[in-house]
């Protein structure tokens, strides 16, 4: 890598908002609002684990980690404000490389409205290793643990297509921003329904949220197990909808009809499941006219790639 650490701090506060307040060691943040709650959220992402380098064009890599940091936040109800940046790059990250994908977290920063406000940058043996600290204010903090008895459970966008996606580069189809693919996009560069979950957290029969990222084998069962209650999944959901992760859609709970959600939202939604009380299994299947315990399927972040 020809950039050596000075030449990318002076990139970072160059091209990303906020950047030129990148002067001491520590940066700060803003006081909290009267009656909000300051909110923090951390994913990392490494390659050959979570992305392949030659599968992952940079700027759609940046706008990715950022992009799944911010949809917790709104997952929860809050308004982003800012974030941390940690880079841990190997010798092979070259300089262009690293150019395009700065130029695309800022593009993704200014669209977003938050700004950079610290982080590191630190070399490694090979790979990249990439985190982002975002944090947000929120009103009323739209917990993943509030799901009640009879709570319809809806998304605001099909499970699956970012399953479909990986399965696509894994048999060799690539991205081309040509004639783009919405299976590829989906995996690629996740668009998330960034405001929703503000919208969301502003209606009181909204009882729990949280955004779709291990598949919902797996966030359907945290949504159960944080709220002390089982659900059952729709019986029209496929394999690849549960099985699938990444997919950054907003997950409610709500005691509200969907054609009265559709409404006062203004866009249509997917019915997942209903909640149930505590039973044998944490999640359900309809099985013929019974129901069965469904088994995790979801992606496992400590399993090899």
């Amino acid at each position: 890598m020809s950039l050596k650490e000075t030449g990318i701090l002076a990139r970072i506060r160059e091209l990303l908002p906020g950047g030129g307040n990148l002067l001491d060691d520590c940066g700060a943040l803003p006081s909290v609002p009267p009656g909000q709650t300051l909110l923090v959220t951390t994913d990392l992402m490494e390659s050959d684990q979570h992305f392949r380098l030659d599968w992952h064009p940079p700027d759609l890599l940046a706008r990715k980690l950022l992009a799944v940091n911010l949809s917790d936040l709104d997952a929860s109800g809050a308004r982003p404000f800012g974030f941390t940046l940690t880079l841990a790059l190997g010798p092979e990250i070259e300089e262009p490389w690293l150019d395009t994908f700065l130029q695309g977290l800022a593009k993704a920063s200014r669209h977003a409205g938050v700004e950079v406000l610290g982080g590191d940058t630190v070399g490694r043996p090979s790979g990249l290793g990439l985190g982002i600290t975002a944090f947000g204010f929120a009103t009323r903090w739209l917990r993943r643990d509030g799901l009640r008895p009879g709570d319809g459970i809806y998304v605001d966008q099909r499970p699956g297509a970012s399953l479909r996606g990986l399965r696509k580069l894994q048999s060799g189809q690539r991205w081309n921003p040509e004639t783009p693919d919405p299976d590829l996009a989906a995996h690629l560069c996740p668009q998330p329904n960034l405001g929703l979950g503000l919208r969301l957290a502003a209606i009181s029969e909204v009882h729990a949220c949280l955004d779709l990222s291990d598949g919902l084998s797996r966030d359907l069962r945290n949504l159960a197990e944080a709220s002390g209650l089982s659900i059952a999944v729709a019986p029209d959901l496929d394999e690849d909808a549960l099985r699938g992760g990444e997919d950054y859609a907003r997950c409610f709970g709500s005691s509200l009809p969907q054609a009265d959600l559709e409404t006062r939202l203004g866009l249509p939604l997917i019915f997942i499941g209903t909640a149930l009380p505590h039973g044998d299994s944490p999640l359900l299947a309809y099985d013929g006219g019974s129901l069965r315990s469904l088994p995790d399927l979801s992606f496992d972040h400590f399993g090899h790639p």
